[in-house]
């Protein structure tokens, strides 16, 4: 705007004939304008320096060939030193329970109506009653001079718990009559259809027709037809060692003395047939 007025008073300058003259210069445009007018009215643009960025390089892609294996490692070896492995002797077995020897001479051990039986041997360890396998054998009443009377597991014979007994005896001990009466046979028989045994048969004086039967003696000394008298005459020299173990030998110290067998038996009874059939 100075510019502009300053142009004006300068074009309006009075002339020589005192008129005022418009000079050329009243008519033309103004110049540019200063500097410092033009930086106020126009924005000036300032280039920046362009940035080239480096480009991303492409994953690589993964290795197909597998890393050798670690080279392998050798451990040193391990020397333990073992102690021997010492094995404690076994305890000696404990000794046999002592054998409980009765000392009786003869003394009767059971009855049945009027039948007494006598111990068959003076040295006697137990009895023990059990089943019969005949259907006529009587149950037997034990006494109070019994040896050591036990009544054994059942047999399932279907006959009475005491219609039999095994008299365990010193095995060098001899046999003598259980009963007072006649021997109505005696002799050697097959035990279980495979082991040699004697035998006796006394029909008792207090039961005639009755059979008092004695099993289970070796070396009988009576015949049939011979009179006998309980606890003095010898039937035998001594038990039947049998080559097997008895039920009886249970309940008795080891080793097992024989027993002999003993059962009162009433013939007018009759007998099953036995299932496993004779010999």
């Amino acid at each position: 705007m100075l510019a502009l007025l300053a142009g004006l008073v300068a074009g309006c300058a009075p002339a020589s004939d005192g008129g005022t003259t418009l000079t050329r210069s009243a008519l033309v445009e103004p110049g540019p304008a200063p500097l410092a007018a033009a930086s106020a009215a126009a924005p000036v643009t300032v280039p920046l320096p362009s940035t080239t960025l480096a480009p991303t390089p492409a994953p690589r892609p993964p290795s197909t060939t597998a890393a050798p294996p670690p080279a392998p490692t050798t451990a040193a070896p391990v020397t333990a030193s073992v102690a021997p492995l010492v094995t404690a002797p076994a305890p000696p077995p404990p000794p046999p329970a002592p054998r409980s020897v009765h000392e009786q001479a003869w003394t009767p051990f059971a009855s049945i109506e009027g039948v007494v039986l006598h111990h068959p041997s003076a040295r006697v360890e137990a009895v023990g009653f059990h089943e019969s396998n005949h259907d006529g054998a009587r149950d037997l009443e034990p006494l109070s001079t019994a040896a050591n009377p036990i009544v054994l597991e059942s047999r399932e014979r279907g006959t009475g718990a005491r219609t039999a007994a095994d008299v365990v005896s010193d095995p060098e001990a001899e046999i003598r009559a259980p009963v007072t009466g006649r021997v109505l046979r005696a002799g050697t028989y097959v035990l279980y259809c495979d082991h040699a045994d004697d035998y006796a048969v006394i029909e008792p004086d207090a039961r005639p027709g009755w059979e008092v039967k004695v099993l289970h003696i070796d070396g009988v000394t009576v015949a049939a037809g011979d009179r006998v008298l309980a606890g003095e005459t010898v039937l035998a020299r001594r038990p039947t060692q049998l080559p097997f173990d008895s039920q009886v030998d249970d309940h008795t110290a080891s080793p097992a003395w024989p027993h002999v067998h003993l059962e009162v038996v009433d013939p007018s009874i009759p007998d099953r047939p036995s299932s496993g059939g004779g010999c």
